[in-house]
């Protein structure tokens, strides 16, 4: 069974203040984010194997992978082994296959990548196995591993659904699809996640909304497909200022991005993949930009940019 883990990007992105002591997700931050797939995705194959047989897994960067990275962590902590794992655990029985995952969307970006992966495994398992059990168990499976592997787990459609993603990335409403372009630069450096939140945190000037502003995001999702086009002005994302602050490479690159693409570049995620989206015509003239500019530019030296399409 050959399966696409999609990337996805950011729209928007709200966040809220952390949850206090003693609720359910204590620290964490809730969130309301527009999220959509791009074309850009990573290969999963799944094959169910006999009974008595032990999983394998293989993970490789795709040979047409834009940035690939060394594959340096164990194994067993890759999200899509985990969500193998946590499907066995909830479903309480063997599920033994083999696992072929072939990379390319860039690891530490912002893009999703793991978090697809694992969805993805999900998914190819239950239908490699032909299983059809209590949607909340699998909710709850997707939920254990990370906070954007539920938006990714859509059963009813390949790729996932754009959405707005609400809590703590376990509610997701889907959205129709606006259709866009978009240019992914991709920094040779990664941001860690963990890093920005404890930013958001630590620097007073970064306080966060007490809750995140659903309303807002899902204003500019209602004006987007009512007019049947993002307006790249609009989209804005809250973690910018701590990613920057983690890794100060980063605003240099926005600034570079904006200024020669001629359109605002936003952040996806916590970063580091920065991207400008909009109508066909708008995102070509910023590539042809981008791309000229890029070889010889001291910010962009080393970035890889991509032409993409929200799906």
């Amino acid at each position: 069974m050959h399966l696409r883990a999609h990337a996805k990007v950011n729209l928007a992105l709200s966040v809220g203040g952390p949850l206090p002591p003693g609720s359910a997700g204590a620290g964490f931050h809730p969130i309301a984010s527009w999220m959509a797939c791009l074309d850009l995705h990573d290969d999963v194959t799944v094959e169910a194997l006999p009974a008595s047989s032990v999983s394998s897994y293989d993970i490789a960067w795709a040979s047409d992978a834009p940035r690939p990275t060394p594959i340096d962590w164990p194994i067993e902590s890759d999200l899509m082994v985990r969500a193998h794992r946590r499907l066995e655990a909830s479903l309480g029985r063997s599920l033994p296959v083999k696992i072929t995952l072939r990379k390319r969307i860039p690891v530490g970006g912002g893009l999703g990548g793991g978090s697809s992966d694992a969805a993805t495994v999900i998914l190819g398992v239950r239908r490699a196995y032909e299983l059809d059990p209590d949607p909340s168990v699998i909710a709850a499976a997707a939920e254990s591993i990370g906070s954007d592997v539920p938006f990714f787990l859509d059963a009813d459609a390949d790729p996932p659904r754009p959405a707005l993603v609400t809590g703590l990335g376990e509610r997701v409403e889907r959205v129709p699809t606006v259709p866009a372009s978009a240019i992914l630069v991709i920094p040779p450096f990664s941001c860690p996640t963990a890093e920005v939140y404890k930013a958001l945190d630590r620097e007073p000037s970064f306080e966060p909304l007490p809750a995140p502003n659903v309303g807002l995001v899902r204003l500019l999702i209602r004006r987007a497909v009512e007019s049947g086009r993002i307006d790249p002005s609009t989209c804005f994302n809250a973690l910018t200022a701590p990613s920057c602050l983690v890794e100060p490479r980063l605003s240099a690159v926005i600034e570079a991005v904006t200024a020669i693409g001629g359109q605002q570049a936003h952040l996806s995620g916590s970063g580091s993949g920065v991207f400008i989206v909009g109508p066909a015509e708008l995102v070509h003239e910023a590539q042809v930009r981008l791309s000229t500019n890029l070889s010889d530019h001291p910010v962009l030296a080393g970035c890889r940019v991509l032409r993409s399409m929200l799906v």
